[in-house]
């Protein structure tokens, strides 16, 4: 949910990511209902509600503090909006305590938001010193990133670094990590930002374009917030609570989540699903849903000057046509 941030953190200044492409794969419909799952400073949200006469939105964010900021910006439009603090995942429940049954579109913008890494002190980031957090709620009792850290074995820490970092160094930033926390803690974004750049080889730092810690610090994030894990459960609910002609909208900012909702809207959008072997169709499947662009979106060149941090989203959406056959 990358939306550019002001010193002042007021949430009318807050630019949301592909605003122009959102909108035309939503298509907003008067009196229509929508899903935003990841709310974040409610620029999207104030977008669609706005598009179209009656509009009705329902916003869940795990973030207390976001959740804030968004209903001072969507104040203007009154009981149209409505707020619940949770996880995506757990949408369903939402739509149930508005007794909305079906919804006419849904939308997650996946990530951490500009508000999270603007803030030391939420520890989402190495360009300012914090205490390692890394949590979108962070409630009392829930693993941070300092649990990853300063507990987990050295083969998990590798296995996620390398997994959700797809970082080729993990096996020496995990090893650093671990021979280093033996001497004392490792509290804070600024001494494991230097620990990783440490643990990289010269060679490689010289040509990196990025800070050596950048995908650390991702990996860490998506294991702490168990990003991969909420993405798959909303996919695996949010279609059948689509309406006919209802749309799905989906902005990621990583390869395996943007993978992840590839292959969930292709395996929607597929016919027959019989064996090769087998000459006529017998499981009766049919298309649930159309692709509405044969390659995800991406910011031009003028969005990328308003906001550098476009640069990695990707949009994929797709058109409700039929419903599951049972």
């Amino acid at each position: 949910m990358q939306e550019s941030l002001s010193s002042e953190q007021n949430p009318a200044r807050h630019v949301p990511v592909l605003p122009t492409q959102v909108l035309e794969a939503l298509a907003p419909r008067p009196g229509g209902r929508y899903l935003d799952g990841t709310l974040g400073l409610g620029g999207h949200a104030a977008a669609v509600l706005a598009a179209a006469p009656a509009v009705e939105l329902c916003g869940l964010d795990r973030d207390a503090e976001a959740l804030e900021l968004a209903r001072q910006r969507l104040a203007p439009f009154g009981d149209r909006a409505h707020f619940f603090h949770c996880q995506y995942s757990e949408f369903a429940q939402a739509l149930d305590q508005l007794g909305w049954d079906r919804i006419d579109g849904a939308l997650l913008d996946i990530g951490v938001s500009s508000l999270q890494l603007d803030e030391p002190e939420r520890g989402f980031s190495f360009h300012g010193d914090g205490p390692l957090d890394m949590r979108m709620d962070p409630q009392p009792g829930l693993p941070s990133a300092w649990h990853w850290v300063n507990r987990e074995s050295f083969a998990r820490l590798k296995e996620c670094i390398a997994t959700l970092g797809e970082e080729p160094q993990a096996g020496r930033i995990a090893r650093v990590i671990v021979e280093a926390r033996q001497k004392a803690s490792i509290d804070t974004t600024a001494e494991l930002a230097a620990l990783v750049e440490k643990a990289y080889p010269a060679a490689w730092r010289a040509r990196a374009r990025r800070h050596p810690a950048t995908r650390t610090f991702q990996a860490l994030r998506m294991a702490v917030n168990d990003e991969l894990g909420e993405l798959r459960r909303f996919l695996d609910g949010i279609l059948s609570r689509l309406s006919l002609g209802g749309r799905l909208a989906v902005i990621t900012f990583h390869s395996l989540e943007d993978r992840m909702v590839k292959q969930a809207m292709r395996h929607w959008a597929e016919g027959c699903r019989c064996p090769r072997h087998v000459p006529v169709c017998v499981c009766r499947h049919v298309p649930e849903v159309r692709l509405l662009h044969k390659k995800p979106l991406q910011a031009d060149a003028e969005e990328l000057a308003r906001n550098p941090r476009a640069s990695s989203a990707k949009l994929r959406a797709v058109e409700k046509i039929a419903e599951a056959v049972s």
